[in-house]
């Protein structure tokens, strides 16, 4: 029993704290950034869902450490965050930060604050990707799956828990396509023999303007080609787009439409609601949008 206890004790450890070498800096750089926009997003009102403090402290580690948590498990490796307490240590401190900064006088978001760390935090976590990708002999699409995986994985995981769409898969200023860019810039650099530092600046440099004039210039990506006119949702009530012109006879009934041999739209005068009810406005109509 007591020599039980004694490899228990010897075995538990407070770690050393690592802050330099050249991956180590990078990415502690992109877990803490990254950290800030976690606690900002938290706090952001259209992913605010009552959160307590514990709660938003909890959504900064898990932007600031879970893209990195998630590279080093693809990589079959123990994450860096686990191993190295400087990360979780940064992590809290740069969560804390963004907590108290998130809003300024009033209840005006820092809307500018948030987008200029996620410019900033974005590239680095792509550079780590990287680097991490090249040291364990991944090829090329591999080393750029990473920096793709790296900066975007923990914003996804607190979009998620937001009960909001993924980042990655709505329309935005191109943010996976910066990461998979600087992951570009920075393979190219290193492959023309740049310093690890060198290579690092110029990608992040590349990377952040980009994205800074994405967001200033409002580059977007494109939409998928959107269904003309009414689409059926799951709940089965009909929905009109933005244009009833040239859309389906099934779905115009649904609307309570019907078309006539000339291709004209009439109301059905069965579906009509009373008069000083909204006269002339189909009955299934109606009680969509009053739902």
């Amino acid at each position: 029993m007591i020599d039980a206890l004694t490899f228990a004790s010897s075995a538990i450890h407070v770690g050393g704290f690592k802050w330099t070498g050249n991956f180590t800096t990078i990415d502690l750089i992109a877990a803490g950034t990254n950290a800030l926009n976690g606690a900002l997003l938290a706090r952001r009102p259209d992913h605010y869902k009552n959160w307590t403090v514990v709660g938003i402290i909890a959504m900064a580690l898990l932007m600031g450490l879970g893209g990195g948590i998630t590279r080093d498990v693809l990589v079959n490796q123990v994450p860096g965050a686990l191993t190295n307490p400087a990360y979780i240590t940064v992590a809290l401190a740069c969560g804390i930060i963004g907590y108290l900064l998130a809003y300024k006088q009033g209840q005006f978001f820092r809307e500018g604050l948030f987008q200029f760390m996620t410019s900033f935090s974005l590239p680095w976590y792509a550079i780590a990707g990287a680097e991490k990708g090249v040291a364990v002999g991944l090829p090329v699409l591999g080393i750029l799956a990473l920096a793709a995986i790296g900066p975007t994985a923990g914003r996804w995981y607190v979009d998620v828990s937001s009960g909001v769409p993924p980042k990655q898969f709505v329309r935005g200023e191109w943010f996976v396509t910066t990461a998979v860019m600087t992951g570009i810039v920075w393979i190219i650099a290193d492959a023309l023999g740049a310093s690890t530092w060198l290579a690092a600046g110029i990608a992040f440099v590349l990377g952040y303007l980009f994205r800074v004039l994405a967001l200033y210039r409002a580059w977007e990506e494109p939409l998928a080609p959107e269904p003309k006119g009414v689409y059926l949702h799951d709940d089965g009530r009909p929905m009109l787009g933005r244009k009833l012109k040239g859309k389906s006879e099934r779905e115009l009934r649904s609307l309570g439409l019907v078309i006539d041999e000339h291709g004209e739209m009439h109301v059905d005068p069965a579906l009509k609601v009373p008069a000083g009810d909204g006269v002339g406005q189909p009955a299934a109509a109606k009680q969509g949008g009053a739902r």
